[in-house]
């Protein structure tokens, strides 16, 4: 039945994805976040994020809150109407779809000889700060979350393969081809706004929330540059916006596992100030604090 279940679900997927890629991309956002603004705040799994902007943006009222919801629905539908479209999205050219700003921090991190870890959020389309990298030719091995459902791992995996240098799965597996890489002096993208149960516990907005530690752990031993991206969506477009920020410090105190917290503690404050700027652009739908 499981099997079967996948099966009929990936078909569903592909089909829509392909049909998805006939249509210009302006008409296939439009239409992706006009269904999942829709349909989305009705689904159940919404009381979740209910449940997390009363707990930690209880400022918005009410009214904001649902609001919040609809745009964030309506994030999501057009990110996934926008995938098939991801590799003729224009870059670095007068009107192009994505405007980058920052990129003078990876020219120096790159003159310095360093491998970078680029780290982004669930914000706006977050595919897109892999595919800049690429278009600026630095192209990175992003660090991913498998699909439960193999068929549909097959079309994440073709889509982001089309301008990734190599996709790294999540687990002991991926760690290694991590450590590889690094090595090498090749660069990695990284989404870190998940919880992992078993990482390590590290304030976000306020409340101790269990995060992993492998971008502190790598920046560490590989002597890397950490990179925060931020991915904003500016306009109902598709238009957005990748700022590269400076890089943050690379503490060194003797303590690794203090150093380790002390950096992710930064990238979670960077992350949660990109959040409160724009709410609807980031998934509430995440397990990612205790139940209070």
């Amino acid at each position: 039945m499981k099997k079967l279940r996948q099966i009929v679900e990936a078909a569903f997927v592909i089909g829509g994805y392909r049909a998805l890629g006939l249509l210009p991309m302006r008409v296939a956002s439009d239409l992706g976040g006009a269904v999942a603004r829709f349909v989305g705040p009705k689904l159940r799994v919404s009381a979740r994020a209910r449940a997390n902007l009363r707990r930690f943006l209880p400022e918005l009222g009410e009214a904001g809150i649902e609001r919040t919801v609809r745009e964030m629905w309506d994030n999501l539908g057009r990110t996934a109407a926008e995938y098939p479209h991801l590799t003729r999205m224009t870059v670095f050219e007068p009107g192009a779809d994505i405007d980058v700003a920052g990129v003078e921090h990876v020219d120096a991190a790159k003159r310095a000889g360093k491998p970078i870890i680029f780290f982004a959020a669930h914000l706006a389309n977050w595919e897109l700060a892999g595919l800049a990298a690429a278009r600026h030719g630095t192209p990175v091995h992003l660090v991913y979350r498998e699909a439960n459902n193999r068929h549909v791992e097959t079309l994440f995996r073709e889509g982001r393969g089309a301008f990734a240098a190599g996709l790294i799965p999540k687990g002991a597996s991926g760690a290694r081809l991590a450590m590889q890489a690094l090595k090498a002096g090749k660069h990695l993208g990284m989404l870190l706004d998940q919880k992992m149960n078993d990482g390590i516990a590290v304030p976000f907005f306020g409340v101790e929330a269990m995060t992993a530690p492998a971008l502190a752990i790598l920046a560490q031993r590989f002597d890397c540059a950490v990179l925060p991206v931020r991915v904003e969506r500016v306009t109902d477009g598709p238009r957005f916006r990748v700022t590269v920020e400076a890089p943050l410090p690379v503490p060194r105190g003797g303590d690794k596992a203090a150093d380790a917290r002390a950096l992710m503690a930064a990238v979670n404050a960077r992350m949660e100030e990109w959040i409160r700027a724009r709410p609807g652009q980031w998934l509430w739908l995440h397990r990612r604090w205790p139940n209070p």
